[in-house]
């Protein structure tokens, strides 16, 4: 049975109001360097009463990047654009929302035996990813994840790699339970492609990062779906074989504040609840391996390339890791 999940991606990466009544901290002159460093680099300027307020996090988040870098841990952690924002904000303003259904139609992926190969990565295949994108000031990860999944689809079964319009889905897909900036969920939004009969091209549909009107227009669409799908709720052999055999997959985790900050290595919390009533993030699996006796996912996620290793990282597999084998599903494409 499928559970009640919050919509995925409700919000968006913005800069908060200051925290009230947050405690005051003593910044040292090393990190008031590295943080007019950082904001050159990120290319941010602030208001006087902003500027203090963001030094405070900012040197909050580099000493929880260095404490966790001197730890034992299977990923490291760097500055990266979010880097002046603390965890809280991001997730009362913009990864909370009302819940939401897993899944538009209940699982029918049938699963086979195996054996599997050992480790998978359709980047290496040839051209079947579409490049990191970056879902900008809009809570539409699950946009993103849909697109990367049918342009990996269409690639796989036709050799051209297309680039799909997320717009469309943040515009048009609400019928279909998803709610453009505030969040959504890939299973849903391929039953609108299916039903809708397609999908625009980022060129005639480009990506506003906003909600707006819909504007899709049935003769300019280029990617179609035939079915949908969709993988048992915690059936991560049944998301191997998918990789596997057919198609990169799309899923959904739980982000927390030691995420935010990744930079390298094979991620895993201990602060996730491991259930997936709790998932705010849509998207997808494109391989997996193995490192140090560690199962993996090799993932795209949607912040651009300047986050991560170029836009992707690896999350441990294993039942319920932050509930990652939630809502997790691939399109069939129609060519």
């Amino acid at each position: 049975m499928w559970v009640t999940l919050p919509l995925l991606c409700a919000g968006a990466w913005l800069l908060g109001a200051p925290v009230c009544g947050a405690a005051e901290l003593s910044v040292n002159s090393l990190e008031k360097f590295h943080f007019k460093s950082w904001m050159s680099k990120h290319h941010k300027t602030y208001s006087t009463e902003e500027y203090h307020h963001r030094m405070q996090t900012f040197a909050s988040n580099w000493r929880k990047i260095n404490a966790h870098n001197n730890g034992n841990h299977t990923f490291k952690m760097a500055l990266n654009q979010f880097s002046d924002m603390s965890f809280a904000e991001i997730k009362h303003k913009y990864l909370w929302s009302e819940p939401q259904n897993c899944s538009a139609t209940k699982s029918n992926y049938l699963r086979g035996t195996g054996p599997y190969p050992p480790s998978m990565d359709w980047r290496k295949k040839g051209n079947f990813v579409s490049p990191v994108k970056n879902q900008g000031a809009c809570g539409s990860c699950w946009t993103f994840s849909t697109t990367g999944a049918l342009e990996s689809a269409i690639a796989i079964a036709t050799g051209k790699m297309l680039s799909l319009a997320e717009q469309q889905l943040v515009d048009c897909a609400q019928d279909f339970n998803n709610h453009g900036c505030q969040g959504g969920l890939p299973s849903q939004a391929f039953e609108y492609i299916l039903y809708n009969k397609g999908i625009m091209g980022e060129d005639t549909y480009p990506y506003q990062g906003k909600d707006g009107d819909c504007k899709f227009r049935p003769g300019k669409a280029i990617g179609f779906v035939k079915d949908v799908a969709n993988i048992t709720i915690y059936d991560e052999e049944a998301m191997v074989e998918a990789v596997a055999l057919y198609n990169p997959v799309s899923f959904a985790f739980e982000v927390t504040q030691d995420f935010m900050m990744y930079k390298t290595g094979i991620y895993s919390s201990t602060s996730c609840h491991k259930t997936p009533d709790k998932v705010n993030h849509a998207v997808l699996a494109v391989g997996y391996g193995e490192e140090n006796g560690i199962p993996y996912w090799i993932v795209k996620n949607s912040w651009g390339p300047q986050w991560g290793m170029n836009g992707y990282f690896l999350i441990e597999r294993g039942k319920n890791m932050c509930g990652l084998a939630a809502c997790a599903s691939y399109p069939i494409p129609l060519v």
